[in-house]
């Protein structure tokens, strides 16, 4: 817990000389108790005395005092709050490695069972996009919230060679800040389809997004939309994936990694061609790490499932500093209350 005034916090000393007068008060009473001729005629006079139940109102009011005190200097805790977080764009691996079946029936029918079961638990009002890549990346669901039309699109994946995961990254990207003039030449210059476009007419004018300077932000710090990369494979094409990491990180935007299969790797094979098809858990601990994201290792279908109920639970949920003022002012208003209340039933009269 942290104090956006701490210098109030020498107000507690005053807890101590409260300490101090209740006990003088005691003393007092004793003392004032011994001038009667007889001890045992005024205990036969009052009967019982109330012992330890005439220190508990005093010190429940000690400990309001405290709160109150507490409250004055703005104390900031973090705490589990609903998250902000309204879009999630998920860009999953559709290279010919998925079909290897460590996990079972295969790579790519576990993903998008869990990625579908992944939509059915997100609130309905975060809105999700979907990013298929292998070779090159492109958008096959924009941004919505419709969940029948994000399952349709999972549905229709097909796999195609080579992986592309630095490309998958900045097209995630280009789809949550569209216009942006740094994501669109990196995107589209360095793309190896040779139907993308190539860049900007020269006699075409600037949107307003591309007149404004990019500046970046720190790494993280960006709470309305984060990207959820799953892939079973190295890098093989298109941008470098460190350098579209960085590009997320300078965004605020954090990067979900999700490593599907074995370290180790599987041979497979597909019209007469076969290979050798590895788990880059490295570069995907990279990525997370440096977007301030998290990595998740996916072995097994019920692996990759337990994975996607995990990443919907962070992502519905955040922790977050905020000052707790109104609780420790709310605490000492019900304390006082419990030590007026028990003051009254057990004395009948307040301290």
């Amino acid at each position: 817990m942290t104090f956006l005034w701490p210098q109030l916090l020498w107000l507690l000393l005053i807890l101590p000389l409260l300490v101090l007068l209740y006990w003088w008060l005691l003393r007092r009473r004793k003392q004032a108790s011994l001038r009667f001729a007889s001890l045992s005629i005024v205990r036969e006079a009052m009967g019982k005395g109330p012992g330890w139940r005439r220190h508990v109102p005093p010190v429940l009011l000690l400990l309001a005092f405290a709160a109150m005190l507490l409250a004055s200097a703005r104390p900031m805790a973090t705490i589990v709050l609903p998250s902000t977080q309204q879009t999630i764009i998920l860009a999953m691996d559709v290279s010919g490695s998925m079909r290897a079946t460590d996990v079972l029936p295969n790579r790519l029918v576990a993903s998008q069972n869990a990625a579908k079961a992944f939509l059915k638990e997100l609130p309905r009002h975060v809105r999700v996009g979907i990013v298929a890549f292998a070779g090159s990346a492109q958008v096959v669901q924009p941004i919505t919230l419709s969940r029948e039309d994000l399952n349709a699109a999972i549905d229709k994946f097909q796999m195609q060679r080579a992986t592309a995961i630095g490309s998958a990254i900045v097209v995630a990207l280009s789809e949550l800040f569209p216009g942006q003039v740094d994501l669109a030449s990196v995107t589209y210059g360095r793309s190896n389809d040779p139907f993308a476009p190539q860049g900007r007419a020269i006699d075409q004018p600037k949107t307003e997004a591309e007149k404004k300077p990019f500046e970046p932000v720190p790494p993280g710090s960006y709470s309305s939309a984060a990207i959820i990369l799953l892939t079973d494979g190295q890098r093989t094409t298109g941008v470098d994936t460190a350098e579209a990491a960085k590009m997320a990180a300078d965004r605020g935007v954090r990067v979900y990694t999700v490593g599907v299969g074995t370290v180790d790797g599987e041979v497979i094979g597909f019209e007469g061609w076969s290979m050798r098809v590895r788990l880059d858990e490295e570069t995907l601990k990279s990525v997370a790490r440096d977007t301030k994201g998290e990595y998740f290792y996916a072995g097994t279908a019920e692996n990759l499932k337990q994975v996607y109920e995990s990443l919907s639970t962070r992502l519905t949920v955040e922790k977050k500093e905020t000052e707790v003022s109104g609780l420790l002012a709310l605490a000492a208003a019900l304390l006082v209350l419990m030590s007026a209340g028990l003051s009254l039933f057990w004395f009948n009269r307040v301290l």
